[in-house]
């Protein structure tokens, strides 16, 4: 199953208030009486993409897709003028999952999470493991403190001319605080154009550190102004509070999930989350399974895409 499935329409969507004024957007694609499952897109921000629908095959899932709070077409956008994001943290984000499930009915689902997507998938199922029958985290992340120190300041001596651009953004006045912070407090100065150039500095280092991926291409998502800006807010809040969660609180609690298959899927290449992570939670996660690919970073390639397939189809028919 090297390729993806055909692109297909929502045959249902609509807007879920979950609390704290937000709306969130959901669709449901494939087959009404599929076996359920939801998608958990990265960023923190990216918000989901129609290309995101293909990873199911839509005879056998019933997957429902959603936009994270502040992103996508959820309500409201984090890159609006004065929005708040004490609202937004990975407990908001569980209880959201949560809401989604009760309103379509769902029993139990599989989960397909990608990136900051698998942290969220992590949490989420270790809170609710009942609600999970079987997990897929391909470019798994924790997003400990130590990984976002690695991200933001360790990986430069990979790339070092890019980091140096990255850390030469931040003025003076700000130097003494972790680039992370920096960057926060930035992208909601009061300036515009303060806020429009760290959102884009941000951004291009966000590309350099994903580059590794053989054909990497640029993300093309990068160029809309007002995307740069939310998903560098979103990012960045999630990443200067560690998720929201306990260091190495993920990992800790691995075990919580045995019993609930799982596999992990992770390039060899990817240094902005290094194979390190993976391994340890396959370790302590007694019924995973982890795939390393040989030709990827963290932009993943074909051989994930087939890795994903076979696991779905195989959940699928369990």
């Amino acid at each position: 199953m090297g390729a993806r499935f055909p692109a297909v329409e929502p045959y249902n969507s609509g807007m879920l208030e979950v609390g704290d004024g937000h709306r969130v957007y959901w669709e449901s694609c494939g087959n009404p009486n599929g076996k359920p499952a939801i998608f958990l897109h990265g960023g923190p921000g990216s918000g989901s993409t129609p290309g995101q629908r293909r990873f199911f095959d839509p005879d056998a899932y019933r997957v429902i897709l959603f936009d994270q709070r502040g992103s996508g077409r959820s309500l409201p956008l984090a890159d609006e003028p004065n929005v708040d994001l004490r609202t937004n943290t990975t407990r908001h984000l569980i209880e959201d999952i949560e809401s989604l499930r009760r309103f379509h009915g769902v029993e139990s689902w599989t989960i397909l999470g990608m990136s900051w997507g698998t942290t969220l998938g992590l949490a989420y199922a270790q809170v609710h493991p009942r609600r999970v029958n079987a997990l897929v985290l391909a470019l798994v992340t924790t997003t400990s403190r130590r990984e976002v120190d690695w991200l933001t300041h360790d990986v430069g001596r990979i790339f070092p001319r890019e980091w140096d651009r990255f850390a030469s953004a931040i003025p003076d006045a700000l130097g003494q605080l972790p680039l992370v912070d920096a960057y926060a407090a930035l992208l909601f100065d009061a300036d515009p154009q303060v806020r429009e150039h760290a959102a884009r500095e941000w951004c291009a280092w966000e590309d350099a550190h994903v580059s590794l991926t053989p054909g990497h291409r640029p993300n093309p998502r990068f160029e809309d102004p007002q995307f740069r800006l939310r998903f560098a807010r979103l990012v960045t809040h999630y990443w200067r509070n560690a998720a929201f969660l306990e260091e190495n609180q993920l990992l800790r609690d691995a075990q919580l999930l045995n019993g609930v298959p799982g596999v992990l899927i992770h390039g060899l290449y990817d240094v902005s989350s290094p194979l390190e992570t993976a391994w340890q939670l396959s370790q302590r996660w007694k019924t995973s399974q982890l795939h390393v690919l040989e030709d990827a970073g963290h932009g993943g390639g074909d051989s994930l895409l087939a890795i994903i397939g076979d696991a779905l189809a195989g959940f699928a028919a369990d």
